[in-house]
């Protein structure tokens, strides 16, 4: 997802999309240990993508204060 796609968003949307995320690596990371991912690739996106929520919902409270 993109930055910008991502900052369109409302704070809930984004718990929402965080909590997936979080999520699909967990999911990621068994595969992983199960030998059943081709691209570990994908670990890193799902994991910037988690960072990139974090700091919107981070600015979003440091500006609500």
């Amino acid at each position: 997802m993109e930055f910008q796609e991502l900052k369109s968003k409302t704070p809930l949307e984004l718990e929402k999309t965080l909590l997936e995320q979080q999520e699909k690596l967990r999911d990621l990371r068994f595969r992983v240990t199960r030998r059943e991912l081709k691209s570990v690739r994908d670990i890193r996106v799902v994991k910037k993508t988690t960072a990139r929520i974090l700091t919107i919902l981070k600015e979003a409270a440091k500006k609500g204060k």
